[in-house]
């Protein structure tokens, strides 16, 4: 069985996180080393490692986890000014935990392309 990530040890309490929301099927922390002003983190509590392992099984969690990115930034007040919603897949797409997360990102002008 392969090592807990470090949102599984949140969301079961064994280390701290800064959890702003939560449902049945997911939760939002503010990440530990933002990239904007406000950088919050959607994950799931199902431990799907990435969404390159995701299948037509999981299109409503995704979802869910696509809606509830909105309802973040709309709550931390980024929405009107705008934000973008980021999935990092494998080690080429900068993925550095093994576990799904969207990370939401806003608060000043995002440049394009990303990096």
């Amino acid at each position: 069985m392969s090592e807990a990530s470090i949102f599984t040890r949140i969301m079961s309490g064994e280390i701290p996180g800064d959890i702003l929301f939560e449902d049945e099927l997911c939760i939002v922390l503010r990440d530990i080393a933002p990239e904007a002003p406000s950088h919050l983190l959607v994950i799931p509590r199902q431990p799907l490692p990435g969404v390159q392992d995701a299948t037509h099984e999981d299109k409503t969690l995704l979802g869910h986890l696509l809606v509830v990115a909105a309802q973040v930034a709309r709550s931390s007040g980024i929405a009107e000014d705008g934000y973008r919603c980021v999935i990092n897949a494998g080690s080429h797409g900068g993925q550095q935990v093994p576990h799904l997360h969207i990370h939401v990102l806003g608060g000043r002008q995002l440049h394009w392309p990303p990096g």
